[in-house]
């Protein structure tokens, strides 16, 4: 047995059915003891997250703005899951798997509310006069010494995870479509990532999030406007694309023609793991970067970091789904509603890129290339803080460019290597990350709900009296 076996058994177990049923159960559980908070105060976390830095935020404590502390973690978590990643939980699950990413993605917005919670108020400031939170910050100082193993736990795995999933395996993704759409040779393309990896992560926090609040809207603009068209352009395929969505989340698919047929489970299954794997709830890659944030009070960074699950989730991952169905692109014989048939061996973001072109032609090709792109490049700035904070934690700060100096290099041999075992070691890595960060949450509960009731008991209710005033 090699070692992609070994690594895939483990990763069998670690994504399983109990790690799942954790995740989903966490998310669950705090929905009910924060009473809805991610319905409720929907609309005033995005105003938060996206008004104009207030006086008082602006004079708390911290590096960056709640928007490009949100921003950041959107550069991290935006990627090629919501393109590839949703390809492959349709082909796999079926329409309904939209469904359950759907529900995972609404439980796991106060999921990344309690991560980003924490992160602010058990953060810590280093020897450089930046702030650092993160799991295993509220872990250590939340739970106490004795837990101090889960917090190195995660440390450790998460900057493993960052040099994997969140560096060179973007960057392998990133060389592919350089290579297919542009003729650029894949050494060219991990020279000019690994430079440009270096300009900005050199730059420290305020560069990396200056650059994500350039790339993070520029790259949504461009993928789910392109979408927008092509859902325009089949506006009558819409309904019946949601009708199937509902129907099949509940209802098996029977195997016709090319298609293989989907039990309720495996439409379950596929679009839970799925939808973790793209907008990260649980994993407490959020928190990694939230404790940054400036804000006067831990819950308003809180409420901004969980906008970013409903934008990746219900927008971004929606978008690409509905593209997908309407196209016929989702099954080999055309799917329910079009006579469209294709290539039986394109997955992933090759089948993404073909549904785009189906409608917009060769444009609809290079709108997918180039947020591949760009989803890849600041996936790999945006975890390049994840890694460093945890490389911190575990050995300081004044080892901290010897962590950056590995990632560079990691970023350039992605783009030349064969990254299997990488994958499937990047996916043990973030499943050990997710156990000691679930676990935390659910002990300092507590915690979580009474930071929520001293906010909106006191000063949020102070700030509609000065408004009313």
């Amino acid at each position: 047995m090699d070692l992609l076996d070994i690594l895939g058994k483990i990763n069998g177990v670690l994504w399983g059915t109990p790690s799942l049923i954790l995740l989903f159960g966490t998310g669950l559980f705090l929905t009910v003891i924060l009473r809805g908070l991610q319905f409720r105060k929907l609309i005033y976390a995005f105003k938060l997250g996206f008004t104009r830095e207030k006086e008082e935020d602006a004079k708390a404590e911290g590096d960056v703005s709640n928007f490009k502390a949100l921003m950041t973690a959107l550069a991290a978590t935006i990627g090629n899951g919501n393109i590839a990643g949703v390809a492959t939980a349709i082909t796999v699950g079926g329409p309904g798997a939209i469904f359950w990413m759907w529900i995972v993605g609404l439980l796991g917005m106060a999921t990344k509310y309690a991560e980003a919670l924490l992160a602010m108020k058990f953060r810590v400031k280093n020897d450089k006069g930046e702030y650092s939170g993160g799991p295993m910050y509220y872990v250590e100082k939340g739970l106490g010494p004795k837990w101090k193993f889960l917090a190195l736990a995660f440390a450790l795995f998460g900057a493993f995870a960052a040099l994997g999933i969140g560096n060179s395996v973007q960057s392998n993704t990133i060389a592919s479509v350089m290579d297919k759409s542009f003729g650029i040779g894949n050494l060219t393309t991990g020279i000019v990532l690994a430079v440009l990896t270096t300009l900005i992560i050199f730059g420290g926090i305020q560069r990396i999030s200056t650059v994500a609040g350039f790339f993070v809207p520029m790259m949504a603009f461009l993928y789910i406007g392109g979408a927008l068209v092509i859902i325009a352009l089949n506006i009558d395929q819409v309904i019946p694309a949601f009708s199937l969505i509902f129907e099949y989340a509940f209802s098996p698919i029977a195997a016709t023609g090319g298609f293989i047929g989907v039990a309720v489970t495996e439409a379950i299954r596929s679009g839970v793991s799925r939808g973790i794997f793209s907008n990260e709830a649980g994993l407490g890659t959020a928190a990694l970067i939230a404790g940054n944030a400036r804000a006067d009070h831990p819950v308003k960074q809180a409420l901004v970091a969980m906008t970013g699950t409903f934008i990746v989730t219900i927008i971004v991952c929606t978008m690409t789904g509905l593209v997908l169905l309407i196209t016929g692109f989702w099954d080999p014989t055309g799917g329910l509603l079009s006579g469209v048939t294709h290539d039986p061996g394109l997955d992933g973001g090759a089948l993404t890129s073909a549904a785009f072109a189906s409608s917009l032609g060769f444009v609809g090709e290079y709108i997918v290339a180039f947020s591949v792109i760009f989803f890849g490049f600041s996936t790999i700035v945006g975890w390049y803080v994840y890694g460093e904070k945890c490389f911190e934690y575990l050995f300081g700060t004044k080892v901290t460019s010897l962590y950056r100096a590995v990632y560079v290099f990691a970023c350039g041999l992605g783009a030349v290597a064969n990254l299997t075992v990488v994958w499937a070691f990047a996916d043990m890595a973030n499943a050990l990350m997710m156990i000691p960060n679930l676990v935390a949450l659910i002990l300092l509960y507590k915690v979580i709900v009474s930071e929520t009731n001293d906010y909106f008991d006191n000063h949020y209710k102070m700030t509609e009296m000065k408004k009313a005033s």
